[in-house]
């Protein structure tokens, strides 16, 4: 299997895992979102709680340049170690939740 198809299956077996772990109201779906050509992923809650429109995105990763970019993440999870555990090398993940210059200064990749 080539890096980027591992990557890919990295990044939606994780979704998948947080997904199903979801807690919500009943009035509340759970969206998993895998555009596998553009390489855009997202685990999304949508719906009502009473009277309050609920469209939150918990955690949002792409695939670009061969690496996996961590643009959301509003868990307590740490998605970046789990990747790595996975088989993700560490270079290649860009915590793209943060500012570019703050970058250098993870154990992560850069862009």
């Amino acid at each position: 299997m080539d890096k980027l198809t591992h990557y890919r299956d990295c990044v939606q077996t994780l979704l998948r895992r947080y997904a199903s772990e979801d807690i919500l109201e009943e009035d509340v779906e759970i969206l998993l979102s895998f555009d596998t050509e553009r390489d855009h992923y997202q685990w999304m809650n949508v719906g009502w709680h009473q009277l309050n429109r609920v469209y939150r995105c918990i955690i949002h990763i792409d695939i670009k340049g061969g690496k996996v970019w961590l643009q959301q993440n509003l868990t307590d999870q740490d998605p970046a170690e789990e990747l790595v555990k996975m088989g993700v090398e560490k270079k290649d993940i860009v915590l793209g939740l943060h500012p570019p210059y703050k970058r250098p200064y993870t154990e992560y990749g850069v862009a």
